[in-house]
């Protein structure tokens, strides 16, 4: 019974971290740029959450306002910080992703301060199948997850602007001499990747009920392990990452390697890049020159 209750938390947790790594993936796979403040945005959206919440807004209300409010922040940022770079060295964007990262922490002290806050209202308590005891938060963020998942692989698959997308991302030129609006497309992307930082971290709130400033960092970090393990530039990679890095660590948490598991996280990474570089779906571009 504990294996099934461990495997179910692994998938949930690894459902967050490949929600994460979607929008580094995407960011990178089409802007050709590591989107380092994404896992502030996860903070941010977690802050947004606490406001509403301690206004005795709605839960579901209070989710719909972060992710909205997340998505202008991202496509502010790429606005107001990416946009400018664009064509740039790839360390100036990278020191530039980097500073608004420390900038949206910084705000976030300044306005909270640096204790711990902990949210209400998204305990959905648990449910038992015989001897199983199973947390209600699991399953819907293991059901959630999957849902976008799917929802966002249909949505690059067949529509416009998912096509779109793909065509930026094997060659921004020739896309943009096709008619394709490479700005707007990048817009976009921020948004999308803005929106999956919010949904995540509502759903890491609902393991772990408590905000501070550098919320979004750590599960920011793994979910960029995870996108690079399955293939940074790929969706279905970063799916695969995110879920075998989630598996990986409550198997761990749960045996008596727990006070190793983030070292075991970062080691399954060193290896896999030692052995396959591109990641297990990531794919060997030529540069052009």
């Amino acid at each position: 019974m504990n294996f099934i209750t461990n495997l179910i938390g692994g998938l949930s947790l690894g459902g967050i971290y490949a929600m994460i790594a979607l929008g580094y993936t995407m960011v990178y796979g089409i802007a050709k740029m590591l989107n380092f403040a994404h896992g502030d945005i996860i903070m941010v959206g977690g802050y947004t959450i606490l406001v509403f919440t301690a206004r005795s807004v709605h839960p579901i209300i209070a989710i719909i306002l972060s992710v909205i409010f997340c998505v202008a922040l991202g496509i502010s940022v790429e606005k107001v910080a990416y946009k400018p770079l664009r064509g740039s060295s790839p360390l100036a964007v990278l020191i530039t992703a980097i500073g608004v990262s420390y900038l949206l922490q910084s705000l976030a002290q300044m306005i909270f301060g640096s204790g711990t806050k902990m949210v209400q209202g998204l305990d959905l308590g648990s449910f038992s199948i015989g001897s199983l005891k199973i947390g209600v938060s699991t399953v819907v963020t293991l059901i959630a997850c999957f849902m976008v998942m799917i929802a966002l692989n249909l949505f690059v698959k067949y529509t416009r602007i998912g096509r779109a997308m793909v065509a930026v991302s094997e060659d921004k030129g020739a896309a943009q001499l096709m008619g394709i609006n490479v700005n707007f497309i990048i817009m976009i992307t921020f948004a999308i990747g803005s929106a999956l930082a919010a949904l995540a971290g509502t759903f890491y709130l609902m393991r772990s009920p408590s905000m501070y400033s550098t919320f979004g960092s750590l599960p920011g970090i793994k979910a960029f392990a995870a996108a690079v393990i399955g293939g940074i530039g790929s969706i279905p990679g970063a799916m695969l990452g995110g879920i075998l890095l989630g598996v990986v660590e409550v198997f761990a948490g749960a045996s008596v390697l727990g006070p190793y598991t983030d070292a075991i996280e970062f080691a399954i990474l060193i290896v896999i890049l030692l052995v396959k570089p591109t990641g297990f779906l990531g794919k060997k571009r030529r540069e052009k020159v």
